[in-house]
């Protein structure tokens, strides 16, 4: 299941390498002698309560319904996302969660973090995964399409995804959140076969729900966006792009500075008192979300850095946000990354 579970990362990596972001030449980039990108050895790491919690939800599937559901054939947990990926374009038309009831938090949030963040940020679409797209025929015929089906086995691939609802209950119409457990953010890029796509941020509602399981429904909705919106502040500054014009691909080690960065990004503007200014009361519901976003896939590609690298990150921003002689101040996105640069191999550690 690790795969199902790291999705998500593996087409935001796959668009990096077709993405046309702004190049700064001031901006920190991936350096192989940066001691914070040294290889660390991987200390004691169960896996947080989220992952395991996601990794139920395909289970409770069953053996047989998952093997179909997710076979490279039909590849069902996987339409949802990538139809909001390619398709869809109208961003003042979203709802978030499965009945909306994250909507105006989100939406809120992301029109606060354009404010604080001294990027470009007008011409990012912020949208939904939800999973009833999987009910629309429609839909999933040209999903299979875009794919490279031929018309007779994409009317095949979407009777099949109508007939294994009927089959399997448990899969609950396409509403079942392992279907939309994902989030992520992407670039402005070009697609063969589909065309341009505009910059967006993506909340799955599977996401959510995991989140809402664990008791943190009020906090992750704002801490995820956040998080996501640091990933544009990298592609402004062409910290990703300059990563992987280098090293071609991530690796373990970039793909966690990427990731622990963000969450640098995401804790500093939730703590800033020019930002949400978020008070000392919600402090471990915060770093309890960071904590969840983690994993223990050192020798994974899309490693996203331990559950306590994940605290370690969030809570230097933190830190830095509630610094005396900063109040007021908003450091810029670039400094901020050559700050974190300076410390990540005390966060690692």
């Amino acid at each position: 299941m690790k795969s199902k579970y790291n999705f998500h990362f593996a087409i935001f990596i796959s668009l990096l390498l077709l993405c046309s972001c702004k190049n700064d030449m001031n901006s920190p980039e991936y350096d192989p002698a940066n001691p914070g990108l040294a290889d660390v050895v991987p200390v004691p790491c169960d896996d947080p309560p989220l992952r395991n919690w996601v990794l139920n939800q395909y289970f409770s599937w069953g053996k047989d319904a998952t093997l179909i559901a997710t076979s490279a054939e039909l590849t069902m947990d996987q339409l949802a996302l990538l139809y909001t990926l390619y398709y869809e374009i109208n961003p003042s038309n979203q709802s978030f969660g499965p009945e909306g009831e994250y909507t105006v938090q989100i939406k809120a949030g992301f029109q606060d973090l354009k404010r604080f963040w001294d990027i470009d940020s007008d011409c990012i679409f912020l949208v939904a995964t939800h999973g009833s797209m999987l009910q629309d025929r429609s839909k999933v015929f040209k999903m299979y399409k875009t794919n490279g089906a031929s018309d007779a086995k994409a009317n095949k691939y979407a009777d099949s995804v109508a007939n294994l609802f009927q089959i399997y209950p448990q899969l609950l119409n396409g509403n079942h959140p392992a279907f939309t457990f994902n989030q992520l953010a992407t670039p402005d890029t070009i697609l063969a076969g589909i065309g341009p796509i505009p910059p967006k941020i993506i909340i799955g509602d599977g996401v959510l729900q995991g989140f809402e399981s664990l008791g943190l429904g009020d906090f992750a909705p704002h801490a995820i966006l956040a998080h996501e919106f640091g990933h544009h502040i990298q592609y402004d500054l062409g910290i990703l792009v300059k990563g992987m014009e280098r090293g071609k691909e991530l690796i373990p080690k970039t793909a966690r500075r990427i990731e622990l960065m963000a969450d640098a990004y995401a804790a500093y503007y939730l703590f800033h008192p020019e930002g949400a200014a978020m008070g000392e009361e919600s402090l471990q519901h915060y770093r309890n979300v960071f904590f969840n976003l983690g994993d223990c896939l050192f020798e994974d590609n899309s490693h996203h850095g331990t559950p306590s690298q994940r605290i370690a990150a969030f809570e230097w921003g933190y830190r830095l946000a509630k610094e005396p002689n900063g109040k007021g101040h908003i450091l810029p996105s670039l400094e901020l990354a050559k700050l974190f640069d300076a410390e990540l191999e005390k966060i690692l550690k």
